[in-house]
């Protein structure tokens, strides 16, 4: 472990808000541990271990009922602690795996089993090597079969070198938290508007609303971050996502309170949709969903499919701001 390393909060608070049923933390990690999975040459940073065990028992915790686990940059394309941790998740945990063109088209279909449904390409130069195009886009081409979708981590001044190569891609596209804006800007400013108006133009694109912790600058309760996260959910409701980022790696001053996280939710959620779900027609296609008030179709990224799939409910409309949190956050029928 790096020496000024800051690991994860010890015993965060009970969140206020209570999770619906199903509710799914759509981004975190796992990191190790080293004995058994060491991390990986290339990295630019050593963790604390971050096993497993202790995602899961702070999803129960905070009263989440499943994972999408994020392969982070310390294991590099050894996705061994990933495949790992969702093999002892009984079917509660699903992956994004970092991959290499070298990868064998076997090796796709074991991760497709283990219950990987996507990939992650990161261009934050301060945790990966640079890796071409034309490599990532051959990658793309090589997962798009799978139904699987691919996840974009970038620091936004980066925004307008990648936006073409975002809109190219022949899957749905998901930004890890919100693009990463300069809040001390304001949702106002041309450089993040720029990240609303790619969301404009290109329905592949959806945005994770995750980690005021990371882009705060006045801290908990990240009063400064909760009018980016509301802009997204109101402007695009049908693609959305939510997430703890735990183990929260990188952090500079302090282990956030993880359940101060999830209280965030009502925050940037604050008007309702109540739904009713119509019973699904075929239980072994279950994607992540999220709905917004006056919708009347969830729309999706796979979660567990063998093939692409829309599902439908409906119900009528509510003004809590409970029912409206409950909104974003994804949610699975699957395992019940």
């Amino acid at each position: 472990m790096d020496a000024n390393w800051i690991c994860f909060h010890p015993s965060p608070s009970k969140p206020r808000f209570k999770a619906p049923a199903g509710a799914v933390d759509a981004h975190c990690h796992v990191f190790g541990p080293e004995h058994k999975f060491p991390y990986a040459p290339e990295r630019k940073y050593t963790p604390c271990d971050a096993p497993f065990e202790k995602l899961f028992a702070l999803r129960d915790y905070l009263g989440f009922d499943k994972n999408v686990i994020v392969q982070a940059s310390c294991h590099g394309k050894d996705n061994a602690a990933l495949i790992d941790a969702m093999a002892h998740s009984n079917g509660r945990a699903r992956g994004i795996a970092v991959i290499g063109e070298e990868v064998s088209d076997a090796e796709l279909k074991a991760m497709d089993r283990a219950g990987v449904r996507g990939v992650r390409f990161n261009f934050v130069k301060r945790l990966v090597d640079f890796t071409p195009r034309d490599v990532l886009e051959r990658i793309a081409a090589r997962i798009a079969p799978l139904n699987w979708h691919i996840v974009v981590y970038f620091e936004m001044p980066d925004l307008p070198e990648l936006e073409p190569f975002f809109a190219a891609l022949p899957t749905t596209v998901v930004v890890d938290h919100m693009g990463t804006p300069n809040v001390r800007k304001g949702v106002d400013d041309p450089e993040n508007q720029r990240f609303i108006r790619m969301l404009e133009r290109h329905r592949n694109i959806w945005s994770k609303v995750t980690c005021p912790e990371r882009m705060s600058i006045v801290g908990a309760p990240y009063d400064d971050v909760v009018p980016f996260g509301r802009l997204l959910i109101e402007r695009f409701p049908d693609r959305v996502l939510w997430g703890t980022d735990w183990p929260h790696p990188n952090m500079k001053k302090e282990a956030p309170d993880d359940g101060v996280i999830v209280d965030v939710i009502p925050r940037v959620a604050p008007t309702a949709a109540q739904q009713q779900a119509l019973e699904h027609p075929d239980r072994r296609l279950a994607p992540i969903r999220v709905l917004h008030a006056g919708y009347r179709r969830w729309e999706k990224i796979r979660w567990h499919a063998s093939r692409a799939t829309t599902m439908t409910f409906r119900g009528p409309s509510s003004s809590t701001r409970r029912n409206r949190a409950r909104a974003i956050i994804s949610t699975c029928s699957a395992c019940r």
